[in-house]
């Protein structure tokens, strides 16, 4: 999909491939039941990829992708397909998740909503102002997962501002917390399953934003990968050796 126009998302889609696979490719997030909220919207390339690959819309599809007037837009919106939030501006995702959560308890149906945030949202006050509130309200069938690849379009997060310790903040706001390498398929699911009652789970994916491949020279800019020929036909190469 990058590969269309030459640049893109790439990094965002290497660095959550393996959590987008634990979460619906295991089936534990059901497509259409569940509630999915994608917070930080540029990541919306991975998941037309495990869309695509679950049958939940027409491969042919991507081939779009990005393209004038693509059903598949670059960066999600409210006309994205199967997502029942896609947020523009970082931060608001989980807040969004929190009124689907409260709407499904009042509802008293079996829906579990799950929120897919990234680090850099850490810097936004409004974050950890949902994160205290769903704690309180003992939200346990809600489910955060974090991208923490210490990337954002300034830099590493680390050079932008200090978020660490991650985990030890949001137990502090009352959350069952998991912390686990974010490209390990069975240990994210595992984190996934872990949820305790009268908590909300937040499962911390430690995560590189080129997805720990080979190919990418050091000056790349992982945020928003521009793919030379040479270098989309090297990732391709790389991607299809790790499958085979």
């Amino acid at each position: 999909m990058v590969g269309i126009q030459g640049f893109g998302y790439l990094g965002q889609a290497l660095s959550a491939g393996d959590i987008y696979a634990a979460l619906f490719g295991s089936g534990m997030l059901r497509p259409r039941h569940d509630r999915f909220v994608l917070s930080p919207g540029h990541y919306v390339v991975v998941f037309y990829a495990v869309a695509a690959e679950l049958g939940l819309i027409p491969l042919a599809e991507l081939e779009r992708y990005g393209l004038d007037g693509a059903l598949l837009e670059a960066i999600s919106t409210e006309r994205t397909p199967l997502i029942d939030i896609a947020c523009g501006s970082l931060g608001q995702g989980l807040s969004g998740a929190i009124g689907l959560a409260l709407a499904s308890r009042y509802a008293k149906d079996d829906r579990h909503t799950y929120a897919f945030v990234s680090d850099g949202e850490m810097e936004e006050g409004q974050l950890w102002e949902a994160a205290m509130f769903a704690s309180h309200h003992k939200l346990d069938r809600l489910t955060v997962v974090i991208d923490a690849n210490n990337s954002q379009v300034d830099g590493p997060v680390t050079f932008v501002s200090t978020i660490e310790p991650i985990a030890d903040k949001w137990k502090a706001f009352g959350w069952q917390v998991e912390d686990v390498d974010g490209h390990d398929v069975g240990a994210l699911v595992k984190a996934l399953q872990s949820g305790v009652k009268d908590k909300p789970l937040v499962v911390i994916a430690r995560t590189d934003i080129l997805g720990r491949m080979k190919c990418f020279p050091p000056t790349v800019d992982g945020h928003f990968v521009k793919l030379d020929p040479p270098l989309l036909q090297a990732v391709v190469a790389e991607l299809e050796a790790a499958n085979a």
